[in-house]
């Protein structure tokens, strides 16, 4: 296994705030994050190592609370529909409701909230990073940090049934250019699997995707890029308290309690026009100030007096086309299979797209759950795939 991210300093992993609910839009997403909450509760059973320590990933089973304007109130009444029918325990609140069973919140410009009872809240990324880490080592598997540089591949032509003629590639070495070396190291390989978050899609054009004529399925790019969101730690002596579930206001904003000591995390995601550079992992503390604090102060009033703590900032694999996953192979590049693209969601539901991939290398299909609708032929036709509740 290579990775081009030494020590997993910029990777999503371990500069996410580490949440997982069920609350979705689409049946997928709600099957993908049962399956990994199953999976977390149980982490000992599957990532247990014989003679080491048993691994405490921290759940906190807090819940999320979304709120709703009057406008969004109907398509989260559908949202939880889906949740409840597929096996989610999620129920809707009215503001008096809400009033009462979280009395810190003002509940002025909101019309519904939906509230996960089960299986929803959050856990430390790091632990489930270096968990996943030490049970494959002990399985054998070899961790090589470095630079893919370039792909070796052969084409074959070949005709569809509708007469059209197309080039199949399939990769047969892969150039890996290691730490602290000039050179590089050929890999030999079957299969390659793009999990390269952020930076997937420049790894899939240096396997020739989306180099062809435009609007063709060889001139189709993998629509992922890294995208910058902060995420601010305050200090608040009379916020919400223990009690605090993972609150996504209507306005985007959202927050979380940090800890037990009156402290709380949380941000906002930019508009497509206050987009930051993602070129550094410096954090802009006007942002909180003119676009964070605002909303919160206004959906909590303890939060007027808050005290920014700390601040990171970190990366979304940003999917371009519908912020949803990508799924599965490339219909041309035939042994290159995605797994990323999840736009801020993929930490939670990766036990279940590992699983769904393996499942599709070694029995050539899904067994578990169905996620052919995120296969990367959507991009080429033009099917998104769209999740309304994006944090």
């Amino acid at each position: 296994m290579f990775t081009g991210l030494r020590k997993y300093s910029r990777a999503s992993t371990g500069l996410s705030v580490g949440g997982i609910r069920q609350q979705f839009s689409l049946p997928e997403n709600v099957q993908l994050s049962l399956f990994s909450v199953d999976f977390l509760r149980n982490i000992n059973d599957y990532l247990g190592v014989v003679d080491d320590p048993p691994l405490d990933l921290q759940f906190n089973p807090s819940g999320y609370l979304l709120l709703a304007s009057e406008k969004g109130a109907a398509i989260m009444e559908n949202n939880v529909k889906v949740q409840r029918q597929e096996g989610a325990k999620v129920c809707l609140m009215s503001p008096e409701q809400l009033q009462n069973k979280f009395p810190w919140i003002n509940t002025e410009g909101v019309a519904l909230a939906s509230y996960g009872l089960e299986g929803e809240g959050w856990f430390d990324p790091w632990c489930l990073l270096q968990g996943l880490r030490r049970k494959v080592q002990s399985m054998g598997v070899l961790f090589c940090h470095g630079e893919v540089t370039r792909f070796v591949s052969s084409s074959n032509r070949m005709e569809t049934t509708s007469g059209e003629e197309v080039t199949l590639k399939r990769i047969h070495e892969v150039h890996v250019k290691m730490d602290h070396s000039l050179e590089y190291q050929p890999v030999e390989c079957a299969i390659v699997i793009n999990a390269a978050g952020a930076w997937s899609g420049q790894i899939a054009e240096l396997a020739g995707i989306g180099k062809g004529p435009p609007g063709t399925l060889r001139g189709t790019k993998l629509p992922v890029e890294p995208r910058k969101r902060y995420v601010y730690v305050w200090h608040c002596s009379q916020g919400p308290g223990l009690g605090t579930p993972l609150v996504a206001d209507s306005s985007g904003a959202y927050f979380r309690r940090e800890g037990l000591g009156n402290n709380y995390l949380g941000g906002c995601s930019p508009t497509e026009e206050e987009e930051p550079d993602p070129g550094n992992l410096e954090v802009d503390h006007d942002f909180f100030q003119g676009k964070v604090w605002p909303h919160l102060a206004q959906r909590v009033p303890a939060f007027e007096n808050l005290k920014v703590r700390s601040a990171w900032a970190g990366y979304y694999d940003y999917n371009t086309f519908d912020q949803n996953g990508v799924v599965g192979p490339h219909p041309l590049v035939v042994n290159m299979y995605f797994a990323t693209g999840f736009s801020g969601h993929g930490l939670q539901q990766a036990p279940a797209v590992g699983r769904a991939v393996a499942e599709l290398v070694l029995e050539g299909h899904f067994q578990t759950i169905n996620l052919s609708s995120f296969f990367f032929s959507r991009f080429y036709l033009g099917e998104k795939v769209t999740e309304h509740n994006i944090l």
